[in-house]
């Protein structure tokens, strides 16, 4: 097996040789922990936004998901990938997501962009479009419900991408069992066994999992 730790001093190399945010992002980036403070930690990282956009535009879909908005970095990077599809976001969080919404506008990304508040579990589960393109970055005790959700409507060739599967290389750790841990970790069994998708995770930030339907 090849294989290489990315340590704090790779993963700044790694970060200062890709594509850096534009300056929009940056300063949502700074709006973020402002109003945020600890929970700015939910905003994923420059270079997963520049990983979204680009695998957006390589797949091209007609429909996207998002799951989990939060302040809006990850929709922005999905949605200017698009080529003429639409992005479908799910959040519980009028508070947030209407800085998400001043952005996306900001932006110029209203028209490509489709925001439904509620429970996910809900509203996803009344969303019956099949999906090219989806992301995962929400409540992670839900992660499961949501995966099948997601699965179920994925089109055979479709792509999934989950956020934080390595939980910090928690995950990894047998000393760890602590109860965040041990679900993100069977969460991650889950997805292995599944005999509907291919799989892959990959060590971008948090750990990044990219699932195909098969």
């Amino acid at each position: 097996m090849k294989s290489a730790v990315i340590t704090p001093d790779i993963a700044r190399y790694l970060y200062a040789h890709c594509t850096h945010p534009d300056p929009l992002l940056e300063e949502l980036t700074a709006e973020t922990l402002a109003a945020t403070g600890d929970s700015a930690i939910m905003q994923i990282s420059a270079d997963q936004g520049r990983f979204l956009t680009m695998i957006t535009q390589l797949a091209a879909p007609d429909v996207a998901v998002e799951v989990g908005t939060f302040t809006g970095y990850s929709s922005i990077c999905i949605a200017r990938g698009l080529s003429g599809g639409r992005l479908h976001c799910f959040d519980v969080s009028e508070e947030w997501t209407s800085m998400a919404r001043r952005y996306w506008e900001r932006a110029g990304l209203t028209e490509r962009v489709t925001l439904t508040l509620g429970p996910a579990l809900d509203t996803l589960a009344a969303f019956d479009r099949p999906i090219d393109l989806a992301f995962l970055d929400a409540d992670k005790p839900q992660y499961p419900a949501y995966y099948e959700l997601l699965v179920e409507r994925l089109r055979p060739g479709g792509l999934l991408m989950v956020d934080n599967t390595l939980w910090s290389g928690h995950v990894a750790d047998p000393e760890r069992q602590d109860a965040s841990t041990v679900l993100m970790r069977e969460f991650n069994d889950l997805v292995m066994e599944d005999p509907r998708v291919t799989t892959v995770i990959l060590p971008l930030a948090d750990g990044l999992t990219m699932v195909r339907k098969n």
